[in-house]
This record gives structure tokens, C-alpha cells and sequence, in this order.
């Protein structure tokens, strides 16, 4: 028929060429998308950081925070902590094999972001996770064993400390940490241990953590108030422990076979 457009083109195969441009364009943008945060900027056999290029790596974006603050993503900061580790072959992503303490290497499970450090905040402004002592509307139930008192021990059996107060998440109204006062070498502070970490056993009143000997409570690293914790502090706090999970023995880091 004179006229009419569907006796000279393929509808279905334009539709599906459309269709073919449409997906790919978006898959296109989503890998942009995915290199705003996370995405290795540095070369590993050059020691310097890649050409950005104009293409895969998009422009930076502006995000308004609830607290007011702007920031943009992607950034091209440089994190300038010094490597505490060696590679075990020269070729690029070769294993990495602690220096020193290894609990301490700041590798592995051991590996923590530099976030903000300044504690959360919840959404009137206060701060997010504090002590029970500071958290006074929160209590433990009174059909509950009450933790605090009890024996925190690590995986050889070694007692790490007292439990002295609770951390509480005041927007999950949960529990996140048990504030354990250490005693060894003859000093005495109070560190911060993660609940996931934690194996309760009520009726004997002791915690195991399995991720840590005894002896490594001492150095769990310390918040600089007694009342709140910063959201860095958080993270330098769960990668000791996760670091634990492979460096605390020497036998961890070998082969399962």
C-alpha cells in the first residue's frame, strides 16, 4: 500500500536495533557510574595513578549530606599511608605479605577506609553509637543476664578483660559494642569490642572472641573520647579484629591443605 511505512522497513528490526543502541548506551553509563567511588585509580606497576582520560571516567558530581556538608564524587585523592607490606612476586596483583606486626600491617581483612573522622550522628544530631552511661533511656531488660562483669577471654583461652558498659545504637536501639577494660603488662584501659565478633555464654558469664588472643586486647586501637566514636575510629576498630581472623597465629595464614 502507497504510503504506508511498514511494506519498506522492518518494524521488528528496528525496534530491536533500538533496542540493541538503548541497552548499550546504559550499560555504558553504569560502568561510568561504578568508577565514582572504588575504583582503582592507581597503577600498581607504575606506582602513579592512571590517565583519567575523558571517556570511562565520569565528571565529577556534587551530593548534598543531610548535615549540609557538599561533597563530590568521583575524588582523586591520594591515600598517602605508607604500605606496610611486600609483595611476594613482582608481577602486578601478587600477593601482599605483612611487615612487622601483621595485626597491625593494616592489610588484608586488616584493610580499613579513611572515613569522615567525626562520630555519626543520628537524625536530630546527636551521636549515633555512645556508651549506656551517656545513653540513659536505654537499659537491659530485666529477664536478660545483665554483660557487664563478664570475662571477655580470646581464642588461646587467655582472659583480654572486663566488661564495663554497653554500646548502644541509638537509631537501631541495638547493641553494637562491649567496652572491655584490658589489665595487661600492668595497665589498665577500656577498648571497644564489636558484638559480631563475640560468642556469649550466659550462664558461665564470659565472652570468646576467636579473632584475638588474649594478649591482643591491649592494643585494640582506643577512642579518643570515652563518650563517642568517630566514624574512622570505628573503622580502624573492626579491621584489627578482622585482622585477627588471619594474622593472630601463624598457623591462621597458612593453607587450609
Amino acid at each position: 500500500m502507497r504510503g504506508s511505512l511498514t511494506a519498506y522497513v522492518d518494524v521488528a528490526q528496528m525496534v530491536l536495533y533500538a533496542f540493541f543502541l538503548f541497552f548499550s548506551g546504559l550499560i555504558f553509563y553504569l560502568r561510568r557510574e561504578d568508577r565514582r567511588e572504588g575504583y582503582p585509580l592507581e597503577n600498581e606497576a607504575a606506582g602513579r595513578q592512571k590517565a583519567r582520560g575523558f571517556l570511562l571516567i565520569p565528571t565529577p558530581k556534587r551530593f548534598r549530606l543531610h548535615t549540609g556538608e557538599i561533597i563530590e564524587a568521583p575524588r582523586f585523592d591520594v591515600d598517602e599511608r605508607p604500605l606496610k607490606a611486600e609483595k611476594v612476586e613482582p608481577w602486578p596483583g601478587a600477593p601482599l605479605q605483612p611487615v612487622g606486626d601483621p595485626m597491625l600491617a593494616e592489610l588484608g581483612p586488616g584493610a580499613y577506609a579513611l572515613r569522615a573522622d567525626v562520630p555519626e550522628k543520628t537524625h536530630d544530631g546527636r551521636d549515633l553509637i555512645v556508651p549506656m552511661r551517656v545513653a540513659t533511656n536505654f537499659m537491659v531488660a530485666k529477664e536478660n543476664p545483665d554483660p557487664r562483669g563478664m570475662r571477655v577471654f580470646g581464642a588461646d583461652r587467655a582472659l583480654g578483660g572486663i566488661v564495663t558498659d554497653l554500646w548502644v545504637d541509638r537509631g537501631e536501639a541495638t547493641l553494637r559494642y562491649y567496652e572491655v577494660e584490658t589489665g595487661q603488662n600492668g595497665a589498665s584501659h577500656r577498648v571497644l569490642l564489636p558484638v559480631n565478633f563475640c560468642k556469649v555464654n550466659f550462664t558461665g558469664r564470659s565472652i570468646a572472641v576467636e579473632a584475638l588472643l588474649g594478649q591482643h586486647f591491649a592494643n585494640v586501637p582506643m577512642t579518643r573520647s570515652s563518650e563517642r566514636v568517630t566514624k574512622l575510629e570505628e573503622e580502624k576498630i573492626m579491621a584489627y579484629y578482622g585482622a585477627g581472623t588471619l594474622y593472630a597465629t601463624p598457623d591462621r595464614v597458612e593453607p587450609l591443605i
